[in-house]
């Protein structure tokens, strides 16, 4: 007699349904995969690098047959030979009874059940496999890095391109043995060769094999997983040292342990298989050896490595720690490119302006005013001209050669932006056919400023200009093409259709001509997919869901399709291995406008390396303000190894090698054929002097050096000469960072003028200045520099010295003169510039009306020497400034200390004018040792003076107190110099002319 089915059978109209409905839904996700797969290979082909997207898809796919595929295997192999291992006889009892009924659906098709389980398994490791095809390409391809890790001696290419992956196929490997096992039991539980309930063993011999061999296989891996950490260790977090690295503890007593516990596993697996299978055939001891292992695991492993820490390193982890500090040390600095840092001492000790700041050719006359945050607006309003031209929110600074001077340029790309269409103009026509393109690199001199406070500007101009004062009247900076049909402002969805088969026929808007008049233009470049065929426009129409493609006449037999027109986004499609940098930059080049895209090279496993977070480290004031924010990837290594550009006309993309030493560049050039990046020596000169040491690298090389600049272990560990960035200066509470300046300036021991990326730091916890680092290019290869400051120097910081300079009395009434309820003050860069063994602070003050559309313009110029607080001045123009500085120094270089009374040195109160000179006529000059004490006094009394202004009560009484001293040694002298019976009046040099105050008025 049939028994019948224990489930309900489902209508004939009931399968059909789910037929077509399963039919449908893969149709379409098969047929969105082949549309994205074909217009991806269309823009490869577009852009010549197909390699790239062959080469991805075949990895991705390999690994999702070949992990897919094994790990089905492993799964549906060990299902099967459970059930083929079941007991033909089992006993009665409720339990089997109930699995009856289950064992009647499964059995007429447990091999289709089977593949079932085995395809959804090996689908889900498959896809998460096809995402590990950087991890295999560098595995397959990296090689050496001439470098070995101080503790194995093993090459530093065996944690950067083979740890990883192995130990991914040590986690799949654990995957798969769990699964097999938990479904092996599954299916030994209801065939009866695992039984809950019943008389005789609880488990068959031939289940007990099985199960207890996947138990051993696990365990097995557990060895390797030992072996491997071992490896591992030298990436973990060292919290004793507050470093990544193994420290003391690890290798001394971790190390052993895992090498321990990696020989007891194997012991633990042989022991699991002899003992139940080929001697007492039960699972009583096996089960004791699992938990000899675990405990093992954690008395060795755990408690072991703790009591060396807690007992033995920490009473003395300075001097325990200390070559494992020293490790971290050098593989940092050697991981981020630090280790050929200069560093210089900077002495900073003259605190009074020099003469010669009026006649500086290298650092004065090129100081940048102009900021390219605030001058964006500027350049916006003066030079749009429509309302859906936009340069962005931020501009770029770069060098250019013109009348053969060298100089800084502030630049920006006049670009359309979508966003900015009037309703009547956002028309899909118009969208995509019409308004395509922008217009022209605009440019001016950074330190120059005309016509009440306007940007010179010097080139990308669309018409006449009629100013004559206020622009230049021919393109110092030409461009033969001059059209922007990709940009920083372009989205993903901003595509351009261009090209006519009628020659007299354009459609796009090239450029205003008179009043609300235009001229046309038509696309003549080799960029662009062509989609001039039926079946092009129909891939086109159902990739941007968009019927235009296959109805509007605007689609014509030539018309090409731009899209992917972002810079960036060209770069990481071509390039998906590199992480770029967030501020591309345009740059004129060859008559052409190339956008020029940093891209790093970044590993994760260096040993020892200190390991950061790109967003953390690359955050400041100006992120996302025209920069493009990192994503959140932990790296310990990274390189500065491509120069990518794009052509803002024909979005032409080439990848030029910079750092050719970089092991991993190599490994994924070799990854993609070999000539996927261009030599370094394939550069055009052109190109190279139009490129920068790049923001974001710069940032994470920074951030490192405020700890890392220090490299004996000691002081590493007591942290006490550990720097800081400082918030931005005006606006300090924000917490925000200061971000690091482009400059074109000459600093301290360079023979020349450099364009280089400065910033400012500042000791940890307090606000004078510690030090200026810069990075530039000398001969094509990146250099970092370091100006150090003495310790204990008087030379403030940048918060320091804007709130200095907008506090004093003089300059804050002129300031609160410029702002109103009609405006509003804004602060340009703050500039740190050493001259002369001393500091030169420069802040542009730009005055921005409250009125609509209005734009800022620069006003005014702070200037600081010194201190900070005893020389500054606020002035028309830098030249202005300066000579009020020099002309302060030129008195404050005339004051002479006070004289004496009584035989004691009396401290003259800061806020009281001291004594002119006794009449008769002047005082004879100092020399020797009196001029030498006189020169202290003055020193103490600029101090003083800062101090006052500053507001800072405990440097106050610091002041007060030298200048006592200095007061002391000075009257010394005085006696020493004067012979016997001249009365001691007549020795006193006259007194200083002003009151400390005197010298910081503008």
């Amino acid at each position: 007699m049939r028994s019948s089915s224990p489930l309900p059978k489902m209508s004939r109209r009931g399968r059909v349904t789910i037929a077509v409905l399963v039919g449908v839904f893969v149709l379409f996700t098969l047929l969105g995969w082949g549309v994205q797969a074909w217009t991806d290979w269309l823009w490869f082909d577009e852009v010549r690098y197909t390699e790239v997207f062959t080469g991805v898809l075949l990895t991705r796919l390999l690994l999702f047959l070949a992990i897919g595929l094994g790990m089905a295997v492993i799964v549906a192999g060990n299902l099967w030979l459970a059930y083929r291992l079941r007991p033909r006889l089992r006993p009665h009892s409720v339990e089997q009874a109930t699995l009856e009924r289950y064992r009647m659906v499964l059995s007429p098709r447990l091999g289709t059940w089977i593949a079932l389980t085995a395809v959804v398994i090996g689908l889900f490791a498959g896809l998460s496999a096809q995402s590990r095809w950087n991890q295999w390409l560098l595995f397959r391809n990296g090689g050496d890095f001439g470098v070995k890790d101080p503790e194995f001696g093993v090459d530093i290419g065996f944690y950067v391109f083979q740890l990883p992956f192995w130990r991914y196929l040590l986690g799949i490997g654990f995957t798969a043995v769990v699964l097999a096992l938990i479904g092996a039991l599954a299916v030994h539980y209801l065939f009866g060769g695992v039984r809950l309930q019943g008389v005789g063993d609880r488990m068959t011999n031939a289940a007990r094999a099985h199960l207890s061999s996947l138990v051993a296989a696990f365990v097995l891996l557990k060895a390797v997983a030992y072996v491997l950490d071992r490896r591992a260790m030298l990436l973990e977090y060292n919290e004793g040292a507050k470093l990544y690295g193994a420290g003391y503890a690890d290798v001394n007593a971790l190390l052993p342990a895992k090498e321990i516990l990696a020989y007891i596993s194997i012991v633990v697996a042989i022991a699991i298989i002899v003992f139940s299978n080929a001697w007492m055939r039960n699972l009583v001891w096996p089960g004791i050896s699992l938990a000899l292992l675990g405990v093992s695991a954690v008395a060795i492993g755990g408690i072991y490595p703790w009591a060396v820490q807690t007992f033995e390193v920490k009473p003395s982890a300075k001097d325990k720690e200390a070559p494992y500090i020293q490790r971290s040390i050098d593989a940092t600095r050697a991981a981020f490119g630090l280790a050929a840092t200069e560093t210089t001492a900077y002495a900073a000790n003259n605190l009074t302006p020099p003469a010669n700041l009026a006649t500086d050719t290298s650092v004065v006359s090129n100081v940048r005013l102009l900021d390219p945050q605030l001058v964006s607006e500027t350049y916006t309003q003066l030079q749009q001209v429509r309302g859906f031209y936009d340069f962005g929110p931020k501009l770029d600074i770069d060098r250019y050669g013109v009348n053969g001077k060298v100089s800084d340029y502030v630049v920006g790309v006049r670009e359309i932006n979508y966003g900015e269409l009037t309703d009547q103009q956002n028309t899909w026509i118009n969208r995509h056919t019409v308004y395509t393109h922008g217009f022209g690199l605009v440019a001016a001199p950074a330190n120059q400023v005309v016509c009440g406070g306007q940007p010179f500007f010097v080139s990308g101009f669309l018409g006449e200009r009629t100013q004559e004062a206020c622009s230049s009247q021919t393109e110092q900076i030409p461009a033969k093409q001059p059209r922007i049909y990709y940009g920083e402002r372009m989205a993903p969805g901003d595509y351009a259709i261009v090209g006519q088969s009628d020659p007299n026929k354009k459609a796009e808007f090239d450029r205003p001509v008179g009043e609300g008049g235009g001229e046309s233009y038509t696309y003549t470049g080799e960029g662009g997919v062509k989609i001039g065929s039926f079946a092009r426009r129909l891939l086109y129409a159902i990739k941007e869901q968009e019927t235009n493609f296959l109805l509007s006449e605007a689609v014509n037999k030539d018309s090409k399709l731009l899209y992917v027109r972002n810079p960036r986004d060209r770069v990481e499609k071509v390039a998906p291995f590199l992480t770029l940098d967030g501020d591309p930059y345009p740059a004129v080049v060859d008559g052409r406008v190339q956008w020029i895209v940093d891209g790093y090279t970044t590993a994760a496993t260096y040993p020892y390396a200190e390991r950061v977070n790109l967003q953390t480290e690359t955050t400041d004031e100006l992120t996302n303000r025209g920069t493009f924010q990192l994503a959140r990837e932990n790296v310990n290594y990274m390189r500065n190894s491509v120069k990518a550009t794009v052509d803002a006309y024909d979005g032409t993309v080439k990848l030029y090698e910079y750092d050719d030493t970089d092991p991993v560049l190599k490994a994924w050039n070799k990854a993609f054929g070999g000539d996927l990046v261009l030599p370094k020596a394939d550069i055009p000169v052109e190109l190279t002097e139009h490129l920068r040491y790049p923001a974001d690298m710069f940032k994470v090389q920074r951030n490192l050096l405020t700890k890392f600049h220090v490299t004996n272990p000691g002081d590493f560990y007591s942290a006490q000469d550990f720097w800081q960035v400082p918030n931005v200066p005006d606006a300090p509470d924000s917490g925000q960072k200061q971000p690091p300046y482009y400059l074109f300036t000459q600093f301290p021991g360079q023979e020349s003028p450099r364009f280089q990326l400065t910033s400012a730091v500042t000791p940890n916890g307090r606000q004078n200045l510690a030090a200026l680092i810069s990075g530039s290019y000398v001969e094509g290869k990146p250099r970092l520099e370091v100006l150090e400051l003495p310790d204990q120097t008087r030379i403030s910081g940048p918060v320091q010295v804007h709130q200095q300079m907008t506090n004093n009395a003089n300059i804050r009434q002129q300031l609160n003169l410029l702002s109103s309820n009609q405006a509003q003050v804004q602060y340009g860069n703050l500039l740190s510039l050493p001259f002369a063994d001393g500091m030169l602070y420069v802040e542009p003050v730009y005055v921005k009306s409250n009125q609509q559309d209005a734009y800022p313009l620069l006003q005014k110029v702070l200037l600081s020497y010194g201190d900070g607080g005893s020389f500054v001045a606020l002035a028309d123009n830098i030249n202005d400034g300066i000579k009020q500085l020099v002309e302060q120094g030129k008195r404050a270089g005339a004051a002479t200390p006070p004289p004496t009374t009584g035989g004691n040195p009396t401290t003259p109160s800061p806020t009281t004018t001291p004594t002119p000179p006794a009449p008769g006529g002047e005082a004879p000059p100092l020399t020797g040792e009196l001029a030498t004490a006189a020169e202290r006094v003055q020193t103490a009394i600029t101090e003083v003076r800062a101090a006052q202004t500053s507001g800072d009560f405990e440097r106050y009484g610091r002041a007060l107190k030298a200048l006592d001293e200095a007061l002391t040694a000075f009257q010394q002298a005085q006696q020493a110099a004067t012979p016997a019976g001249t009365p001691s009046g007549s020795a006193a040099p006259p007194s200083p002319s002003g009151s400390p105050s005197a010298g910081t008025g503008g």
